[in-house]
């Protein structure tokens, strides 16, 4: 039978999601926790590879197993097993046909920006300050310019190994709360580094320090035409999305209540 989870984590003491040689990931710490309660290596399939220290409140990963459990039984006992930065949330039987990755159809993330004066003491790992003041209105106006089909060259990393640079975003986003902004993005897939691009070029042009308008940037395909890279500590993947034949309730549509609490 094949089992899938929903798995929130803070990523900052990790080097992103994806197992590594040397370095502690956050798909190690689960398969460690698995091993521990199956005493079997299982190798997950995973719906989004986080970079370093970035966070998750719904990332879903899925294994096949003989072993017969209650999913409170699993979720239970591999908690028990991960550092307290990690915990499992929901299990789900799925067909065996199901793969985290593949079986996707979007993806959403959030990226928290703290705007004041004064240091987010509280929320340091969890939002990247900045000090001037942002023009919201700016940022809405041209988040929206990133709505469709688009090649997003302009928005990838230079070591992006990704063969196809166009992307289908179908959802975008800006909220504020106090002293944190909020931008929102889904799309059918991103590029290494897209979205945090993406918001270091909204901050540039809503602080007035790139001419040229998100649609302008998009034309390009240039890099260099973009903003800077934002810090990865603000971004958070919400989730994927499936097709109502996985009935899995991953995504994790809304931050606010994180903020608030």
């Amino acid at each position: 039978m094949r089992l899938a989870f929903t798995v929130e984590y803070d990523g900052t003491d990790f080097s992103g999601f994806q197992r590594q040689k040397n370095a502690p990931t956050i798909q190690e710490k689960i398969e460690d926790a698995i091993r521990a309660v199956t005493e079997s290596d299982i190798s997950i399939n995973y719906s989004g590879r986080t970079d370093a220290g970035v966070h998750a409140l719904s990332q879903v990963f899925d294994f096949e197993t003989n072993i017969k459990r209650e999913e409170k039984n699993w979720i239970d006992g591999i908690n028990a097993n991960l550092p307290k930065t990690i915990s499992v949330k929901q299990a789900f039987n799925v067909p065996e046909d199901f793969n985290s990755r593949f079986s996707a159809k979007e993806r959403r993330y959030s990226y928290v920006i703290y705007n004041s004066k004064n240091k987010p003491l509280f929320f340091d790992k969890f939002s990247h300050w900045i000090t001037n003041k942002i023009d919201i209105d700016i940022m809405e106006y041209e988040l929206k310019m990133l709505n469709g089909e688009h090649d997003f060259s302009s928005f990838r990393s230079s070591s992006c190994n990704s063969k196809n640079p166009t992307k289908k975003i179908s959802y975008t986003d800006i909220k504020k709360i106090n002293n944190f902004i909020v931008i929102t993005i889904s799309a059918n897939a991103f590029l290494q580094n897209m979205v945090r691009i993406i918001v270091g070029t909204l901050i540039d042009i809503a602080k007035r320090e790139n001419d040229l308008s998100i649609s302008e940037i998009i034309k390009k395909n240039d890099r260099s035409y973009a903003g800077k890279t934002a810090p990865s500590k603000g971004l958070f993947f919400l989730g994927p999305t499936y097709s109502e034949n996985f009935a899995i309730d991953s995504l994790e549509l809304d931050i606010f209540n994180r903020l608030r609490s």
